[in-house]
């Protein structure tokens, strides 16, 4: 039975995420939530930029709670990580932080709610877009056979290049001959 369920939330998710990626983010990070606003027939794209404060990994029921102060007050929004109305998330900051929750920033204002940052270098996405991950998984298999091709020709131009400097350098020296005289 749960293998059953684990299968169809796998499915829903890979459906979900086929057309936008989700990057790996943690809390402490700053992110930017660009959210798809519908107001009677028209529809606009809106950003929520504020901290991550918590995330709860959950399969299909994941979501994460991203605080920002907003005219003096603070205010805090749940977000399904898999809903359809968020458009794209794009990490602006990465925190260092040792904890998984950070609800005492609630009582923190000014300098005392800072996070120091922190690289973390490059991080693969949690979820890409199925496009990116089918090329990732067809190129290897033949990069090493392309890799070699390329390599001969290159060390054959190599001199063809080499040939061309020089005899523009004679080109060059003939030129300032001429000039002085």
């Amino acid at each position: 039975m749960t293998n059953l369920m684990q299968k169809f939330e796998k499915e829903q998710i890979d459906r979900l995420t086929s057309k936008k990626r989700i990057p790996a983010f943690r809390p402490g990070d700053t992110i930017k939530v660009t959210l798809k606003i519908v107001e009677g027939e028209r529809s606009r794209l809106q950003v929520y930029e504020g901290m991550c404060i918590a995330r709860k990994n959950n399969s299909l029921n994941s979501k994460f709670t991203v605080r920002k102060i907003s005219h003096g007050e603070g205010v805090e929004r749940v977000f399904p990580l898999f809903s359809p109305i968020i458009d794209s998330i794009e990490v602006v900051r990465k925190g260092d932080v040792k904890r998984a929750k950070l609800y005492y920033l609630r009582d923190r204002t000014g300098k005392r709610a800072r996070i120091a940052d922190r690289d973390r270098g490059d991080e693969a996405d949690q979820y890409q877009l199925a496009e990116i991950i089918e090329e990732v998984v067809a190129v290897p298999a033949e990069a090493p056979k392309e890799a070699v091709v390329e390599e001969a020709p290159a060390e054959k131009e190599k001199p063809n290049v080499e040939e061309k400097s020089e005899s523009s350098a004679s080109e060059a020296e003939n030129t300032e001959d001429e000039s002085k005289s």
